[in-house]
């Protein structure tokens, strides 16, 4: 089990809505990457898409057993209405507030950050994000982030240094 883990998440939408995407670059402590998700969400908008990708964070993180997570996104908006500091007013939004303060409850501790976009590791997290929607899908392919959104198992093939 590892003590604590920072997780630095994207949602990508092009088009708001239009397709999109979540990521996720997990690191321990010491700044070394042991993880990286991407999925692709099907039609959504850039604030959907970031909610998902905490909500992969928060997946990713509980399967690796820590009781502690720093959580690291770009989007104001969701890190301040995460933290209280502003309401969830948005119908489509409430529901993905309610899942992720549902899943905090697996850990002892969860802290909220932004960072700026141009910061080097939003840029490899949003990279992730911009890869996955690079990628021709399916049409069966979007994860459904309310109902299905996969528990994630980082195999040594995940671990990539980006």
């Amino acid at each position: 089990m590892i003590s604590g883990i920072t997780s630095y998440t994207d949602g990508a939408s092009r088009g708001n809505p239009g397709p999109s995407a979540a990521a996720c670059i997990l690191c321990t402590s010491t700044g070394e990457v042991i993880g990286r998700r991407a999925v692709y969400l099907g039609k959504r908008t850039n604030n959907e898409a970031e909610y998902c990708a905490v909500l992969l964070a928060l997946r990713a993180t509980a399967e690796l057993g820590t009781r502690t997570v720093h959580l690291i996104s770009d989007s104001e908006l969701v890190i301040r209405q995460l933290r209280g500091e502003y309401r969830v007013r948005s119908p489509t939004l409430r529901p993905l507030y309610e899942r992720v303060k549902s899943c905090e409850k697996e850990f002892s501790r969860v802290i909220y950050g932004n960072l700026p976009r141009d910061d080097p590791w939003m840029r490899a997290v949003d990279r992730l994000c911009n890869e996955t929607l690079d990628t021709p899908q399916p049409a069966s392919t979007p994860s459904e982030c309310l109902n299905d959104l996969p528990l994630i198992s980082f195999q040594p093939n995940d671990i990539h240094q980006s």
